[in-house]
């Protein structure tokens, strides 16, 4: 069930925010409730899905409860790896056994799995927590509580990755709890916000790049062609992910829980590393405290290795492919050639040159986490560079209309925060979900692009 579709809007909103408002004052009721209708909301997409997800909470909360009998970290390492193998399983089986087969010769008759929704989020957020328990940086929690974090429906299928200390303190919190008429306010801002990202922007890049993109699986591309995928894709997975981000958030708010930031004007930046600082921030801080610290990157002899280690296995948990792997070195080297600069206390680039340096570089390897191979994105590159038939740029004031929202102005969380009632926004609102409903309705939407993660 997507959030911008009309069965989601339509069907089933209304009847989930009713349900839990209804039960405002009964805490228990009122969370069994959250849960029940997060477990239909995932169940949605496919049930035979569902099954392995409430096994991986009931695998991971017995895990969890015989530690808590016996302090036995063992428990929690073994609840850790087995669901690092249940994410490599149903992920990158197929992925090295290509590889082994390619090498060897050997040919493997294995089952095409289906890699279910959400399972690289849950999965990491199962990890989260046992990592911090067997840390000690955890309390204890219901069982409730625990299967609640996990299948949470605004977060489940594509994050934010939130910290349960984040999130299940404020279960018990009521939603309409002092302060519910400005939340639900604000709620209902931000979702409209990253519906209209998400719709208007971008879905009508993805009509831009999508068929070039198609075209590299097969042969050469235009020179004009190869320029439109690299200039629109990093404009579109911002303003798909940014615009999920903003949704989820605010469906959070409309629940009256608080998720954490996860997009901060991440092209407005003066470098890769800030880039990365202000992109998918949940995951980020999620990579340095579990990945990078853990594996001695705060440590100066290990650092630039360790950072390009720490990309390139963050390319490699986007999908099974090489251009993953790819994309996420080249952000990890990007990022180790600006520390080492700064290392060697070379001279400090200006902030316009350190952008557009930064901007060049996100033109030619952010498309590359969508080309479909490698060969297709080699095809690309030949035809950025001029080897390739002409063709123009298409598309040129989507283009410009994007970056220009993209870089001017405050962050969606920003606006919506410094938002006052004003009679005026009533309307403005009204109207802008008019157009939106409208728009769904033609029928063109577009899945989460990280939905496939």
């Amino acid at each position: 069930m997507l959030f911008n579709s009309l069965p989601f809007i339509f069907g089933f909103l209304p009847p989930a925010l009713a349900g839990f408002w209804l039960l405002n004052g009964r805490e228990g009721a009122r969370l069994w409730f959250l849960l029940a209708v997060s477990l239909i909301f995932y169940s949605y997409w496919d049930w035979r899905l569902t099954p392995l997800l409430v096994a991986s909470i009931l695998v991971n909360w017995a895990a969890i409860t015989a530690f808590t009998a016996s302090q036995r970290k063992g428990f929690l390492i073994a609840a850790i790896v087995a669901n690092l193998l249940c994410l490599g399983v149903f992920k990158y089986l197929g992925f090295f056994a290509g590889i082994v087969e390619d090498v060897s010769g050997a040919r493997f008759d294995l089952p095409r799995l289906v890699l279910p929704l959400g399972i690289s989020f849950y999965t990491f957020h199962h990890i989260i927590y046992l990592v911090d328990l067997k840390a000690g940086r955890a309390p204890g929690y219901s069982f409730r509580d625990y299967a609640l974090y996990i299948t949470l429906f605004p977060q489940i299928l594509a994050g934010p990755l939130v910290r349960h200390n984040e999130i299940i303190p404020q279960f018990p919190l009521a939603p309409l709890r002092p302060g519910w008429e400005e939340r639900i306010c604000h709620g209902v801002a931000l979702f409209l916000i990253g519906l209209m990202k998400k719709i208007f922007l971008g879905d009508a890049l993805a009509v831009l790049c999508d068929p070039i993109f198609a075209a590299s699986a097969q042969g050469p591309v235009t020179v004009g062609g190869a320029w439109t995928a690299a200039l629109a894709f990093p404009l579109q997975v911002y303003f798909d992910f940014s615009g999920y981000s903003d949704m989820a958030i605010g469906l959070a708010l409309l629940l009256g829980f608080t998720l954490p930031v996860n997009f901060d004007r991440p092209y407005n930046a003066t470098g890769i590393s800030e880039l990365w600082r202000r992109w998918h921030m949940t995951l980020m801080r999620f990579l340095r405290d579990y990945l990078f610290v853990p594996l001695g990157g705060t440590r100066r002899r290990r650092q630039l290795t360790t950072i390009v280690i720490t990309f390139t296995l963050a390319g490699l948990w986007h999908g099974a492919n090489w251009t993953f792997i790819l994309w996420g070195s080249l952000q990890g080297l990007a990022i180790a050639a600006g520390a080492l600069w700064r290392r060697r206390r070379l001279p400090e680039l200006s902030a316009p040159l350190s952008w557009a340096l930064m901007m060049i570089f996100v033109i030619f390897t952010f498309f590359i986490f969508r080309t479909p191979s490698l060969a297709a994105m080699g095809r690309i590159h030949t035809a950025m560079l001029g080897m390739g038939a002409p063709g123009r740029v298409a598309g040129v004031p989507l283009l410009l209309f994007g970056a220009a929202v993209a870089m001017i102005g405050p962050s969606s969380q920003a606006f919506v925060a410094g938002l006052k009632p004003r009679a005026w926004l009533a309307p403005l609102a009204a109207l802008a979900t008019v157009v939106a409903l409208l728009k769904l309705g033609d029928g063109t939407s577009y899945e989460f692009i990280y939905f496939h993660f």
